[in-house]
């Protein structure tokens, strides 16, 4: 949401993917994709870098948990086997292959 300023002077927060246009008259008029006009005292510019500021913000923010490792390990959704914890995988890779057998899977038919 980007934080604008109403000409009456009032705080509001907009979500910057509603809108249609912005229109710079004497003041800035803000048109959503539903009709809904705002007037604002921010200038066209002052709007525009408030709306990137608020996507760099969302893009370095979904990067800083991959950074951080803080991100869980994907899934499908319809997966039904379930993430295997760290011990368990070293035990599995350490025991011979040849004393648990894989058994294949054939698919269903429809």
């Amino acid at each position: 949401m980007v934080t604008l300023t109403r000409i009456t002077g009032t705080l509001f927060a907009l979500n910057p993917d509603l809108i249609e246009r912005i229109d710079r008259t004497p003041d800035t008029v803000i048109t959503l994709v539903d009709g809904t006009k705002y007037l604002v005292s921010e200038s066209l510019d002052e709007v525009v870098q408030a709306i990137l500021d608020y996507r760099a913000q969302i893009v370095a923010l979904a990067g800083s948990f991959e950074r951080n490792g803080t991100v869980a390990v994907r899934r499908n959704r319809l997966s039904s086997v379930p993430p295997v914890a760290p011990e368990a995988a070293e035990e599995a890779a350490g025991q011979d292959s040849a004393q648990s057998p894989v058994v294949p899977i054939s698919p269903r038919n429809p």
